[in-house]
């Protein structure tokens, strides 16, 4: 029996998510005294694939076929249960992601398997199985069992860390016997984001609220988020009233993300704001009031006005990259 966790690519390349996920399923594995299976699903080249190898997988089921460029959730469900299948794996891990999102629950269902989305942390047991996540706008944690033989679940993202284990990995070839039905998904455009760092990849986000006053104003925050490689954010107010793109807006209504660290400038920090961000490993906020709920999540906060306090961050952020 195998571990199987489902690695996306992007164009071709894996980013830290899909390490993460390796690395928590190799974490698994030991206990359980189990291997890990990683299906990859796209044009990867074989020294790509080999990198997973770095993290815990021994094995990797390689999908080269053009038509699940589509990214057909119903498409792509079906080739992992098939890959699951193939394995004998119990256990499989997503992301907690859009694609996670999508995938995850019908795979539960074509393996008649238990799920649990957003896990945060290893398995408290594995008999049964007791999964930690967040609940509650992630004002609290819930214990959620699985009482089936197989068990689905998504990973938060930077829930774990990578651990490099320099395995040694097999690629196969694996064909998941998909037919042209199944694929109804059709694109017709697609537009990438580019010079900036997305939210979703973000190790550093910058973040502005109302207390901004204005979309004329985010020329410092552009620029600090620019010093430290950050990727900008905004609370849903300013993202209504136009001052910045939706694309931007992170909150329970909009982006979940949880970088390393969150600056957020000029936000109150109500509850929905709060439930996207609050995973974030370190917050650090600054709000003229002094009672802003912003301060109740912040690891450190500054009172006072931003207009004032941005400027010394940037200054700040200047003379250290000055210093080597």
């Amino acid at each position: 029996m195998s571990i199987l966790v489902y690695t996306e690519n992007w164009d071709g390349k894996f980013k830290k998510l899909s390490f993460e996920l390796v690395s928590f399923a190799a974490a698994i594995a030991k206990e359980m005294n189990s291997s890990v299976t990683a299906l990859s699903i796209g044009n990867v080249a074989d020294d790509e694939l080999q990198k997973l190898g770095n993290y815990g997988a021994t094995k990797v089921l390689n999908v080269a076929d053009s038509r699940f460029d589509s990214l057909d959730n119903r498409a792509l469900a079906i080739a992992v249960a098939n890959a699951a299948n193939a394995e004998g794996a119990n256990v499989l891990v997503f992301a907690h992601n859009n694609i996670g999102k999508a995938v995850a629950p019908r795979v539960a269902v074509k393996l008649d398997a238990g799920l649990v989305s957003g896990v945060t942390a290893l398995p408290v047991s594995h008999n049964p199985c007791t999964l930690k996540k967040k609940v509650f706008t992630n004002k609290a944690l819930a214990n959620v069992e699985i009482l089936t033989e197989k068990r689905v679940m998504t990973l938060s993202q930077n829930s774990y860390e990578l651990v490099e284990t320099g395995n040694s990995v097999t690629i196969e070839a694996f064909d998941p016997q998909v037919a042209d039905s199944d694929f109804t998904t059709v694109v017709k455009e697609t537009n990438k984001i580019t010079g900036k760092v997305l939210l979703t990849d973000a190790e550093i986000v910058v973040s502005g609220g109302r207390g901004m006053k204005g979309g004329e104003n985010w020329a410092p925050l552009e620029e600090l988020a620019e010093l430290l490689g950050a990727g900008t954010a905004c609370s849903r107010p300013v993202s209504d009233e136009g001052w910045r793109p939706h694309t931007e807006h992170v909150g329970q209504t909009g982006k979940i993300i949880a970088p390393n660290l969150y600056f957020a400038f000029g936000i109150s920090g109500a509850i929905q704001h709060l439930g996207g961000v609050s995973s974030s490993k370190v917050i650090v906020a600054v709000n003229k009031d002094p009672d802003a709920p912003i301060f109740e999540a912040a690891d450190y906060g500054i009172v006072g006005d931003l207009f004032n306090v941005l400027p010394q961050f940037i200054d700040a952020v200047k003379e250290f990259k000055a210093q080597g």
